[in-house]
Order: structure tokens, then sequence, then C-alpha cells
């Protein structure tokens, strides 16, 4: 239980500090679920996402990682439920396009994995804050 309390928990300091991670939160899940996410339902020139495979996985467990980091990952941030382990897939997933799929393109390139990766490393850093799921599920049940 204590663990659980340990990850659930997260002082940002201030109302104002909570307030600006919770719309923090909520673009980046909106941004990832709409670039990311809805990608995997599009077909563009008449064919669906092909989704890298740079670790050699099973392809149905390699698109299972990444449709969840896409499509589910981004609605638990945006809750702010089970925020700390919600994001561990998409930094694995966002990280690896960063230093594996995308090692030899330019900066431009790079900078989107970057950038998310960057953002979930710090939502992994300071949880989810007060107007969270998290906050609630500890402090009222």
């Amino acid at each position: 239980m204590e663990i659980l309390k340990q990850i659930l928990t997260s002082d940002l300091g201030s109302s104002f500090n909570d307030i600006a991670f919770l719309i923090f939160r909520v673009l980046l899940g909106i941004q990832l679920f709409r670039v990311h996410g809805l990608k995997k339902f599009r077909l563009e020139n008449g064919q669906k996402e092909i989704i890298p495979n740079p670790l050699g996985l099973p392809d149905k467990m390699n698109a299972l990682v990444a449709s969840f980091a896409d499509l589910i990952v981004p609605f638990l941030i945006i809750l702010g439920l089970g925020t700390r382990l919600a994001v561990l897939p998409t930094i694995g997933v966002t990280a690896i396009g960063y230093f594996v799929v995308h090692r030899k393109d330019s900066l431009e390139v790079r900078d989107v994995p970057f950038m998310y990766t960057l953002s979930l490393l710090l939502i992994l850093a300071l949880g989810a804050g007060k107007y969270s799921l998290d906050y609630y599920l500890l402090n009222h049940i």
C-alpha cells in the first residue's frame, strides 16, 4: 500500500502549479491521441500505418504496445489515472523512436519523439498533480 501511495502522490506546491500541470497533461494527451493514436485508424494512400518494429518484437505484440501507447495512455494522462505507470510504455515508444527509428534523421524529424519523451518524463517525475483521479483515489477512497 505504501508503494501505491508513493506512485499516486504528487505535490506540485501550489494550486497554480496544479492547474498549469492539468492543462499541460490534457493538451499533451489530446495531441498524442490526435496525431499518433488516430493514425492507427486512418488509411493513407489506401494503406494502414506501418508501425516500425526496430526491436524485432512479434508483429502483433509490437502493434499492441504501439496502439496502447497512442490510444489508451493519452486518456489515462488526461484523467490522471495511474499516471506515472501509464506513461512508461509511451516513454518507451517515443524514446525508441528518437534513439533507434530516427537516429539518422535530421534534428527537425527527431524533434517530435524527443519532445514527447521529455514531456512524458516530466509527468513521470512529477505525477499527475492535485487535479487528477490519482489524487482523488488516494485522498477520498
